[in-house]
C-alpha cells in the first residue's frame, strides 16, 4: 500500500524553474489520486534530502501549493493535502489571491508591448542592465514613489529597481540579516515573509498587535529577547488584517526602533488604496535606519514584477548590489520599460485610479454583505479584509466556504507565533466580476453563520 510519508515526486521535464516543476508534480499526483484528501505530506527538509532538491525549492513549491489551495498546512503537524483541490477557475470563487482588480490594464498591455518597438532603448533590453537599473527607469520610479507613496526627495541614485516586491523584501532582509538571524514581525503577517525568511534561514518573532498593528511595548520587549537586528512592518492597510498605523503610532515604532538599533524593513504596496487615512511613510521618519520596498504589483497588475528598494546609505545599497550581482541579476528589462513607460505617460496612475475606485466599490459590499462580523480596514480601500475568530472556527469556516465553493486563505498561512491576532482574510480583487465576488461573499456570510451552501437559515 502506499505510504505517503515516503511520497517523492516525478517532476516533469522542461526549462521551467525547479520549484515549479515539483509544483506541477504535486498537483499531477493530487490530481490522478496518488496523493489523497488529507494525506500527510513529507517535511520539507526531508523532502529535500530524499530528492536532491534545495530547502529553498521545496519551501517555495510548498508555499504556492498553500496559496493555491492544493495543500493546508498545520504549526507543528506538517502539511496536507486540502479535502478538496480545484484552482481559481474551475467554478471556485477565488477569495484567497490578494490581486488589484484586472481590468484596465488587461485591455492596455497589448498597446504597451507594440509600443516597445517605437522606444529607442529597446535593444538595450537585449544588453546586461546596470546592477540598480538604467537610470532613466530608477528616475521614473523615484518619481513614481514621490506621488505614489509619499516619498518624497529620493534621487534615481537611490533607487534600486527589483523584480517585484517579494525580490525587494528579500533583497533588503539580505542586505541587513545574516542567516539565523532573527526577524520581528506582526504576529498576524504577509504569509510570503514566511517562506522568505526559511529559504533565508531567519528565524521570524512575531509581536503582538492591536487596532493599529504591532505593539510598540511589545516591539520593544522583543527586539532584547529576541536579539534581532530587523523587523518588518506594513504600516499601511496591513496584510492580513487591513489595518493602519496613526501618525502617533509610527512615532512611537520609530522611538523603539532607534533605542534598539533596529533596521526597519517597510512594505508599502496597498499605501494608494487608503486615499486620504494614509500617513507619511516611516521611511521619512527614520530615513537613517529604514529599508523602503514598493511596486506596481498590487496597484498596477500583479504580473508587472516592477518593485524597488531604497536603502537608507550607500553601505547598504552596496550590498542590496551585492546581492543583485549574485544571486538574482538585473533582469526584467521588458516588464520596466513597459513600467517605465506606462509612469511616464500617466497610463499607470490612471490605471491605479481605476483599481482603487473598484476596489472602494468592492469594499463597500462587501461590509454590506459581513456587517460588523468583519474588523473595516484602515483605508478607503482595500483589496483585503480580516474576519477575526478564534483558530478552530476560522478553520470551520473556511472548510464550508470551500464546500460551498468559495477558496479562501489558509488560516494559519500568516500567523507567526502564539499570539492571539487569529482569523480569516478575505481578498476582493481577484474575482473578474463584482456579481462573482458578491455570491462569494454571501457564501461567506453564510460560512461564518454556521450554515453550509444551501442550507436554509432558520427563523
Amino acid at each position: 500500500m502506499y505510504r505517503p510519508e515516503i511520497w517523492t515526486p516525478n517532476l516533469p521535464q522542461g526549462r521551467e524553474p525547479l520549484h515549479e516543476r515539483l509544483l506541477s508534480a504535486l498537483a499531477r499526483d493530487i490530481a490522478d489520486g496518488v496523493l489523497a484528501a488529507g494525506t500527510r505530506l513529507p517535511p520539507q527538509r526531508e523532502l529535500a534530502h530524499a530528492t536532491g532538491l534545495g530547502l529553498g525549492t521545496v519551501t517555495r513549491a510548498y508555499a504556492a501549493a498553500e496559496q493555491s489551495g492544493l495543500i493546508t498546512a498545520r504549526v507543528g503537524r506538517g502539511s496536507f493535502v486540502a479535502e478538496r483541490t480545484a484552482a481559481p477557475g474551475d467554478g471556485m470563487i477565488d477569495l484567497s489571491r490578494n490581486l488589484p482588480p484586472m481590468g484596465r490594464a488587461e485591455t492596455l498591455i497589448g498597446q504597451a508591448v507594440a509600443g516597445l518597438q517605437r522606444r529607442p532603448d529597446l535593444a538595450r533590453a537585449l544588453h546586461y542592465a546596470p546592477r540598480a537599473g538604467e537610470m532613466a527607469q530608477r528616475a521614473a520610479m523615484a518619481g513614481w514613489l514621490a506621488r505614489i507613496c509619499g516619498l518624497e526627495d529620493v534621487s534615481p541614485e537611490r533607487a534600486v529597481l527589483c523584480g517585484g516586491a517579494q525580490q525587494g523584501l528579500a533583497l533588503a532582509l539580505g542586505a541587513v540579516c545574516r542567516s539565523g538571524d532573527a526577524v520581528l514581525c506582526e504576529e498576524a503577517t504577509y504569509m510570503g515573509l514566511k517562506p522568505l525568511a526559511e529559504a533565508a534561514g531567519y528565524r521570524l518573532v512575531g509581536v503582538a498587535m492591536d487596532e493599529e498593528g504591532m505593539e510598540p511595548d511589545a516591539l520593544a520587549r522583543a527586539a532584547p529577547a529576541s536579539g534581532a537586528r530587523a523587523v518588518y512592518l506594513l504600516p499601511t492597510l496591513q496584510n492580513p488584517t487591513g489595518r493602519t498605523m496613526s501618525p502617533s503610532r509610527r512615532d512611537a515604532i520609530v522611538e523603539v526602533a532607534r533605542r534598539q538599533a533596529l533596521w526597519i524593513i517597510e512594505d508599502d504596496v496597498y499605501g494608494q488604496y487608503a486615499g486620504p487615512l494614509r500617513h507619511q511613510p516611516i521611511a521619512s521618519l527614520a530615513p537613517e535606519r529604514t529599508l523602503f520596498v514598493a511596486s506596481l504589483s498590487k496597484l498596477v497588475a500583479p504580473g508587472l514584477r516592477a518593485g524597488v528598494v531604497v536603502a537608507p546609505d550607500q553601505a547598504v545599497q552596496d550590498r542590496i548590489l551585492q546581492a543583485v550581482e549574485g544571486l538574482y541579476g538585473a533582469g526584467g528589462a521588458l516588464e520596466r520599460m513597459i513600467a517605465t513607460q506606462w509612469i511616464e505617460d500617466g497610463t499607470a496612475e490612471a490605471i491605479v485610479s481605476e483599481n482603487v475606485a473598484e476596489a472602494r466599490a468592492r469594499l463597500a459590499l462587501a461590509l454590506d454583505i459581513l456587517g460588523p462580523v468583519v474588523e473595516r480596514p484602515g483605508g478607503q480601500a482595500s483589496l483585503h479584509l480580516w474576519l477575526p475568530m478564534p483558530e478552530l472556527e476560522a478553520e470551520r469556516v473556511a472548510g464550508r466556504c470551500l464546500r460551498g465553493g468559495v477558496q479562501l486563505t489558509p488560516p494559519d498561512a500568516p500567523i507567526v507565533g502564539p499570539g492571539t491576532t487569529r482569523g480569516l482574510r478575505l481578498c476582493l480583487g481577484a474575482p473578474a466580476h463584482r456579481a462573482s465576488l458578491e455570491q462569494g461573499l454571501r457564501i461567506v456570510a453564510d460560512a461564518v453563520a454556521g450554515r453550509e451552501q444551501g442550507e436554509v437559515a432558520r427563523v
